[in-house]
């Protein structure tokens, strides 16, 4: 999708065109990894060095990027996905969907398979919601059946955005170890 009008939100593939904002986003302290505190800092040295890298790994259809680093530290095979980035002028946050060919299920170490983080100010003003409906078109285009989301059991928001969107909580777990043993409730959108 092409961005629109200023005001209007859509998702924008990550390319060099939107990048400045990005990293000014990561520069205000915001990281669409919540569970690694070293990301952004990870993220920005990353784009130091090899910006077109960075941004190339994003939208990674074929799962052939580099692993992914866990919030344990180590490490774990890429998974096919794609980026994209909420813009409605200005960058508003981020959303991303993995998947494994031939099967909806997920390996243990990633456990949902949408993620999506909108920046503080502008928070409250539906991007999520937006974002989430956006992104299950491109769930469905890749052959997903459902999509499994994954919040933490405290975070009423993303709980209101996943319902807003079709989601059915299915269980309550604990993340595995690799992920931060945190309370968490799986939600599932059927496509």
């Amino acid at each position: 999708m092409s961005a629109g009008a200023s005001g209007a939100l859509t998702l924008v593939t990550p390319s060099r065109e939107y990048l400045a904002a990005y990293v000014d986003a990561l520069e205000r302290g915001w990281c669409a990894d919540t569970l690694r505190a070293s990301a952004a800092a990870e993220e920005r040295a990353e784009i130091k060095r090899n910006a077109d890298a960075f941004l190339e790994h994003l939208d990674d259809p074929e799962g052939k990027g580099p692993p992914i680093r866990l919030p344990d530290g180590s490490l774990t095979p890429r998974l096919p996905g794609v980026h994209r980035w909420l813009w409605d002028g200005s960058f508003c946050g981020s959303i991303n969907l993995r998947w494994r060919s031939g099967t909806p299920e997920l390996p243990p170490t990633c456990p949902g398979h949408i993620g999506y983080s909108v920046v503080p100010w502008k928070r409250g003003r539906g991007y999520a919601k937006a974002a989430l409906a956006q992104m299950l078109p491109e769930a469905r285009n890749v052959g997903l059946p459902y999509v499994d989301l994954i919040t933490d059991a405290d975070n009423a928001a993303s709980q209101r955005v996943i319902v807003a969107n079709g989601g059915i909580l299915v269980e309550r777990f604990t993340r595995p170890k690799e992920l931060g043993c945190a309370d968490a409730l799986r939600y599932r959108i059927a496509l």
